[in-house]
């Protein structure tokens, strides 16, 4: 089976909206149990955004800064795609606002992307692709554009067959 790497935003709009800690505990030992079974990860720059917020979330990250759940970037082959990725991302040709190659290039996404083509990884995130995006570059416009793969948590879930049902 292959890998899958998440973004901030699937743990973020979890905890927010679909699968709040107290309601859905399944869902986030559904993420521990595919974890350990090498089938999700995510990278230390996620983490480092998920800790900042200093909620449920931020202690949950947190508790598991160890375990293997957030995977180091500092590797040659990542930060080779890294620098591949920042130069498309920065390149007059693609359009972007100054303010969006500033944001994209501050958070953990192009870290992410890198990590995903380094290793051959497939990204999970909320985000949808937008080609008349400029003032944000969006995980998949990138994705698009390097033929990485991406999904939402609903598509992975399917795909790791997990099922949460009343207890």
């Amino acid at each position: 089976m292959k890998k899958y790497l998440l973004d901030a935003n699937v743990f973020i709009q979890a905890k927010r909206f679909y699968y709040p800690f107290d309601v859905f505990p399944g869902f986030w030992e559904w993420l521990d149990r595919e974890m350990e079974n090498d089938v999700l990860a995510s990278i230390i720059p996620i983490y480092d955004e998920l800790t900042a917020g200093g909620d449920i979330l931020s202690e949950w990250a947190i508790d598991r800064k160890d375990s293997g759940w957030f995977l180091p970037v500092e590797e040659v082959e990542t930060q080779g795609q890294y620098s591949v990725i920042a130069a498309w991302a920065v390149d007059p040709a693609q359009k972007f606002k100054q303010t969006a190659h500033e944001e994209f290039l501050a958070v953990g996404d192009s870290w992410l992307i890198a990590k995903a083509t380094a290793e051959n990884l497939i990204i999970v995130t909320h985000e949808k692709y937008n080609a008349e995006s400029r003032k944000r570059i969006l995980i998949p416009n990138v994705c698009k554009a390097f033929n990485i793969e991406y999904i939402d948590t609903v598509e992975l879930i399917r795909r790791t067959g997990a099922r949460f049902g009343l207890q």
